[in-house]
Formats: C-alpha cells, sequence, structure tokens
C-alpha cells in the first residue's frame, strides 16, 4: 500500500469561497469513539486546520455502535461543511460488512476529503508464552488448535478482523476474547490472563518497551519506523497486511468548492512539523490523498474487509 502526501487540490476553489465567506462560524469534527488515537489524531489535524481556515474546529466525540452513531449524525446533518467526521477503518469499511441494520450507507451518505493517516496493528504475547517469532508462534498454535486465546478489543474491530485473517493465512484456530477497550486488553496481557493480542501498535508498544509483554511483528508491509526492530508479520507469512486508518469525512452534498479547500488545508496539516513529529512518535503514518484517490480506498477496504469477516462467519447480531 502507497502512502503518500498528496498535493492540494484545491487550485480553483478560491473564488468560489469568496463567493460564500466559507467558513464564517465553527465548524464541528465529530470523532465517533471515545478517547484514544482516534480522538488524537482529529485534535492534532482540527488544531492545526484552524488556524489557516481562521474558525475553531471543535472536536466531538460521540461514541456508541462500533463508530455507528457518530457517523451517522455526521451523514446527517446539513451538507454546509459546518460539520465534518473522523472515519475509520471500522466505521467506514468493516461495519458495512458485519452489520445487518446500518443506519447510513457509507458509500452513499458522505463526501470523501482525504485519508488522514495509516498504521499498523500488532501482535502481541505475554511473556511467558514460549513463541518468540511468527513462525514459532504458528507453529505453537498449530500444535493445539483452538487451545490459546487472542484478545482485541471487541467483536468486528480492525483488530479482530487482523485475528481473522492471520488465522485465515496461517491456518491455525485461536478463540477470540473480545474486551471493551485496549486498555483491558493489555492490562489483561501484562498479568498473564490473555496469552496474546492483536491491537494498534502505538497501544502495545509503551508497555512492551517496558518489558511487560512482547510484540512479535507488526501488520504493516514494511517496519514501523516507531519500532524498525520489530520484524513484519509479512516478513514470515507473505503478503500479510492488516492497518487501521482514519479519514476526513463531510456529509454528502457539500459543495465541491469547500471539499476542496478541506483536502488542501488537511494536507497541509499533515504537513506541519507538529503533526508529522507527533505522528512520528505514535507510529502513525500521515497520507493526505484527494478525494476521489480517498474514495477507491474506501471501497477496496470496503470489500476486502467484507470478504474476511464472511470467510470467518462475523456478523452483529
Amino acid at each position: 500500500m502507497a502512502l503518500a502526501l498528496a498535493a492540494p487540490v484545491a487550485a480553483m476553489a478560491a473564488p468560489a469561497l469568496a463567493e460564500t465567506a466559507w467558513p464564517s462560524q465553527p465548524i464541528r469534527l465529530i470523532v465517533p469513539f471515545s478517547a484514544g488515537v482516534s480522538d488524537t489524531i482529529a485534535r492534532l489535524v482540527g488544531t492545526e486546520m484552524a488556524k489557516s481556515l481562521g474558525q475553531p474546529i471543535v472536536v466531538e466525540n460521540k461514541a456508541g455502535a462500533g463508530g455507528n452513531i457518530g457517523s451517522d449524525a455526521c451523514a446527517r446533518s446539513a451538507p454546509d461543511g459546518y460539520t465534518l467526521c473522523l472515519g475509520t477503518i471500522s466505521s467506514h469499511a468493516i461495519n458495512p460488512a458485519i452489520t445487518p441494520r446500518m443506519p447510513y450507507d457509507a458509500a452513499r451518505d458522505f463526501a470523501p476529503i482525504t485519508q488522514l493517516a495509516a498504521q499498523p496493528n500488532a501482535i502481541a504475547v505475554a511473556n511467558d508464552l514460549p513463541a518468540r517469532t511468527i513462525p514459532e508462534l504458528v507453529a505453537f498454535l498449530k500444535r493445539k488448535p483452538g487451545d490459546t486465546a487472542f484478545g482485541t478489543s471487541g467483536v468486528g474491530t480492525s483488530v479482530h478482523l487482523a485475528g481473522a485473517l492471520f488465522m485465515q493465512m496461517t491456518g491455525t484456530a485461536i478463540e477470540h476474547v473480545p474486551y471493551r477497550g485496549s486498555g483491558q486488553v493489555t492490562t489483561a496481557l501484562m498479568t498473564g490472563e490473555l496469552p496474546m493480542a492483536f491491537d494498534n501498535l502505538s497501544s502495545v508498544l509503551p508497555f512492551a518497551r517496558e518489558g511487560k509483554f512482547r510484540i512479535l511483528g507488526v501488520t504493516g508491509l514494511r517496519r514501523s519506523p516507531a519500532a524498525p526492530e520489530i520484524p513484519t508479520v509479512a516478513e514470515s507469512v507473505p503478503g500479510f497486511e492488516s492497518l487501521s486508518w482514519h479519514g476526513l469525512f463531510a456529509p454528502a452534498k457539500v459543495p465541491p468548492a469547500i471539499i476542496a479547500r478541506l483536502q488542501a488545508e488537511a494536507v497541509a496539516a499533515l504537513r506541519s512539523p507538529g503533526v508529522a513529529q507527533r505522528f512520528q512518535e505514535l507510529g502513525i503514518t500521515p497520507v493526505g490523498n484527494s478525494p476521489a484517490e480517498f474514495r477507491a480506498f474506501v471501497a477496496s477496504e470496503t470489500a476486502r474487509w467484507g470478504e474476511v469477516a464472511r470467510r470467518a462467519s462475523i456478523r452483529l447480531d
């Protein structure tokens, strides 16, 4: 997956924006999750964008239903450019595949602006698990199929699907144990309650560096700049990739000139030294593609993870 900051696409937007005097009031940015990586990304990028937009970007956490509640609130908002939302692999790619009654159409009800970020997940294991590499882990799991459990932050999350993909590609069987969040997962790993877990790299890396548990592999195709000493899963399981991503969306039918301006400002924010440094510290890669590229990416992710979910029979009641 190529990740690169794309050039802004707002070259011809200025005349239209001048006529409408947008923005003339604060902009609401809905984050459909509680405090965590999503919230951090929204506040970092939103604060930087507000400087050049000349209006505050007010982050509103509206959590629930795996991101569906906040995303639905965004989709139902007026298409005037004053309500945006942070969308993720869960809210815009996985949930449509596993939720029978979605409150919104992820493809139809939003105007993609740009993908902001991507970060790998990680496979972490308790210190008393004998495997110290991915090949050793696969061999360990195959000796006793179904006897080992892996924890995640919830059913249908990107890390749950990462675990399902790992089983599909390695021919292993692992019991899934969902928790209420990353904090509970890391605690369970540290206490030995869990033998292994799939989680965002930024969530587990600090604890692994303290020796609380071990990370055997990261799930990007390339090693993370935040932890280049940790091998990728793909080095042992060719083609394995699972990235958590975040992007900026507006309700459908927001004027193209406003979308173009927002895309340009978001890309500029990603390039700013403060945001770039913080992303690097968290092991997050900035993206900043065009609205069309982002729309195509979301469509491909929806198809890919929908197939993983179908094969694993993952559905939410």
